[in-house]
């Protein structure tokens, strides 16, 4: 084995790993949370208009159906944000997790602990087609 197979690992250890499972466990927990709040708001914001003046009534139906609709969409991306983390628990499972599936490379530590969900490097990611 030459210098340079043994300075670049194939996969983070299993000590590692558990850094990452924590990190995530947090990350899910927290956006856990988040969810359901907002499945709480959009729940509630049926009865919030206390005020019995037409006017006031209106403006506040408007502002319900707007926040609704920014609701919905807000809690569609924590569903996303945590199906993506349960993805990555899953790889941390099989031990590929770490594993850019572009490349092979590991991604550095710093990108999972910032994104630990992602499945790229900065360099895979940067080269995929850009999507509007």
């Amino acid at each position: 084995m030459n210098e340079a197979q043994t300075n670049q690992p194939t996969r983070y250890s299993d000590a590692e790993l558990e850094e990452f499972r924590e990190i995530i466990l947090e990350k899910r927990a927290e956006a856990q949370k988040n969810l359901d709040l907002l499945l709480q708001a959009m729940a509630g914001s049926e009865n919030d208009v206390n005020d019995t003046a037409p006017t006031f009534k209106n403006l506040e139906e408007g502002s319900n159906v707007l926040s609704k609709e920014e609701n919905a969409k807000l809690a569609e991306r924590q569903r996303k944000f945590i199906r993506d983390l349960d993805l990555a628990l899953a790889r941390i499972e099989n031990k590929t997790y770490g594993i850019c599936r572009v490349t092979g490379k590991l991604i550095p530590k710093e990108r999972l602990r910032i994104v630990p969900h992602t499945t790229m490097t900065i360099e895979a990611k940067n080269q995929q087609p850009k999507r509007h």
